[in-house]
């Protein structure tokens, strides 16, 4: 069976995915103790149909159409038969180390949920993408080293959520918190369900040994988009209304209404703060929606050591923010 499960959801990654697979498969451990599966999102530029003739020892399950992130990463977690599932994207290319760490590292914690990989950026890769992601309590939540030296985060830590686009996760951990929510569609996804087993009591951890270079943004086309805009500032409402009870949200409300504040400016200087009111308003109206009250993760008294420990958590990464640690 293995210990691992890779898990790629590809949508017209012709560009990354010949490279990304041949880097997977390429790992210096045995073949037997992982295995891969590609859940293809209904491409259109031929990538699949590559996937199949170039890679027939790669597990392929093709959509009919762009399900999203969060569906498509659903069915290969489901599909696993492994403890351990690493969820990682097309636009990537991996040390050959990258396995092998991130199962060393989740072995050593049994207290893990997940482990985040030192994402580094394609162009330059001595410089970070990610290491590991952090939500504080200005409703922010950002790529811990972004842009700074990776030798400057060489050592493991603890962060508030792994990157999915490149972590690893204890499948049994999602039997009790849920699998993703498909109703982010894509962005912050990895937040929430991170966010989830927080409440559950469970950490989330850094491993600069698992390296992987990232373009970035490679399905939604750059950075900053109307899109994703829109889409980011829906979910980052959504995150909070699913996860904040209601005195922890309005004992948290200044410092959210300041930091949506901040965002807004933000964007309308890059013509965009329409987008990202309308994003806000969406986020609102999916929280109150019928799916999204199902949703909210209900107070349980037992997680009440959980919860101050996360209040701790978005103090500190204000901090952190600022200082850029």
């Amino acid at each position: 069976m293995g210990k691992a499960t890779v898990v790629i959801p590809n949508y017209n990654g012709m560009k990354f995915i010949r490279e990304c697979l041949e880097s997977l498969l390429a790992q210096d451990i045995p073949p037997y103790e992982y295995c891969v599966i590609v859940v293809d999102n209904g491409s259109t530029d031929g990538s699949r149909q590559l996937i199949e003739d170039a890679f027939p020892g790669v597990s392929l399950i093709a959509l009919p159409v762009n399900t999203g992130f969060c569906h498509a990463v659903n069915v290969g977690i489901r599909a696993a038969k492994t403890p351990y599932v690493i969820l990682l994207n097309n636009d990537t290319k991996v040390h050959p180390h990258f396995v092998g760490a991130l199962c060393d590292a989740l072995d050593a914690r049994k207290e893990a949920f997940s482990v985040s990989a030192s994402m580094r950026m394609w162009d330059t890769p001595e410089l970070l993408d990610d290491a590991g992601d952090r939500y504080c309590a200005l409703g922010w939540a950002y790529a811990r080293g972004k842009g700074r030296p990776a030798a400057c985060y060489d050592s493991p830590a603890e962060i508030f959520s792994a990157c999915g686009g490149a972590a690893i996760y204890r499948k049994s951990v999602f039997g009790k918190i849920g699998l993703f929510d498909e109703a982010h569609f894509a962005y912050l996804e990895d937040l929430d369900i991170g966010y989830r087993a927080r409440i559950h009591g469970y950490r989330s951890f850094y491993e600069p040994k698992a390296e992987v270079i990232h373009y970035g943004s490679a399905s939604s086309g750059s950075r900053y988009n109307e899109w994703k805009t829109e889409l980011a500032a829906c979910n980052s409402v959504y995150v909070i209304a699913k996860n904040m009870p209601l005195v922890q949200g309005l004992w948290n409300l200044p410092f959210l209404v300041f930091g949506f504040l901040v965002k807004f400016l933000f964007f309308a200087r890059k013509r965009m703060g329409i987008l990202y009111l309308k994003g806000i308003r969406k986020g609102i109206k999916k929280a109150l929606s019928g799916e999204g009250r199902e949703k909210k993760v209900p107070f349980r008294w037992r997680h009440l050591r959980n919860y101050l420990a996360i209040q701790g958590q978005l103090y500190a990464n204000i901090l952190r923010f600022l200082k850029k640690t």
